[in-house]
């Protein structure tokens, strides 16, 4: 395959189920501006990462950077992580149920002491979350309330089908669940900010294609996209950040 044709080559990538309405919008976007396809399958983080793992035929991945930067470790992915998006952890009730105070991290955790089922997920958000609860001094107490949501299956949808009465995890994902209502960020001195990255996986056969593709979505066009997914943009491709060490709250 020459050069020309793999860049004209439909790429086929995979990604988080955080960034999925982000990619769904930047792939039709994508294809409107440079005529090329891209098919994006959006899963579980975990369950995405052990694909890569895999080998299955993959020419991009989108995942936590922390993810990223093992899959590139283990030579599953090749060349420089390249940072995309960053997310905020929040917290969403069922539409129309009573809205608990979550201004500050004293107010959530009281909030969070009288909530009953609390929905979580398998995800960055989900550690952050616990971890959390363990310097609240609360695991123990809430340990009998908790409810984490299958690998794959958003936390709305716990929330949304009453099976748990509050929920946590990427804004990004609570906000497309019907029938929830996400009440805002958690506070900032609790918050989980996870930068989104991605990485051209070591089987393609596309690699210029997909370097392309990933240029795209650290571009300036890529911007309002982002934030009307819920997330910001990332200024600077390539940047260090030790997203592992942002899993963990600044909360004392």
């Amino acid at each position: 395959m020459t050069n020309a044709q793999g860049r004209r080559a439909r790429l086929n990538g995979i990604g988080s189920m955080a960034t999925c309405q982000f990619l769904t919008q930047m792939t039709q976007q994508y294809r409107n501006e440079s005529g090329r396809h891209v098919d994006a399958t959006s899963t579980g983080g975990v369950e995405a990462a052990r694909r890569v793992q895999a080998g299955e035929p993959f020419d991009f991945a989108i995942l936590a950077s922390g993810a990223i930067d093992r899959l590139i470790g283990a030579g599953h992915l090749v060349g420089r992580r390249v940072d995309v998006v960053r997310s905020r952890a929040a917290v969403a009730v069922r539409q129309g149920a009573s809205r608990p105070d979550i201004g500050s991290s004293s107010a959530l955790r009281q909030t969070v002491l009288h909530a009953g089922r609390i929905g979580y997920s398998t995800g960055p958000s989900g550690d952050h979350l616990l971890a959390l609860f363990a310097r609240w001094g609360v695991s123990d107490e809430l340990a009998p309330r908790l409810v984490q949501a299958p690998p794959g299956m958003p936390v709305g949808r716990l929330i949304a089908e009453g099976k748990v009465e509050l929920g946590f995890q990427q804004q990004s994902e609570l906000m497309t669940v019907d029938g929830v209502e996400v009440l805002g960020p958690l506070p900032d001195d609790v918050q989980l900010m996870t930068v989104f990255s991605a990485g051209v996986c070591a089987v393609s056969g596309r690699i210029d294609a997909a370097r392309h593709f990933l240029s795209f979505l650290t571009s300036a066009s890529a911007d309002a996209a982002k934030r009307l997914s819920g997330m910001e943009p990332v200024r600077g491709a390539d940047i260090d950040v030790d997203c592992d060490s942002c899993y963990r709250a600044r909360d004392k």
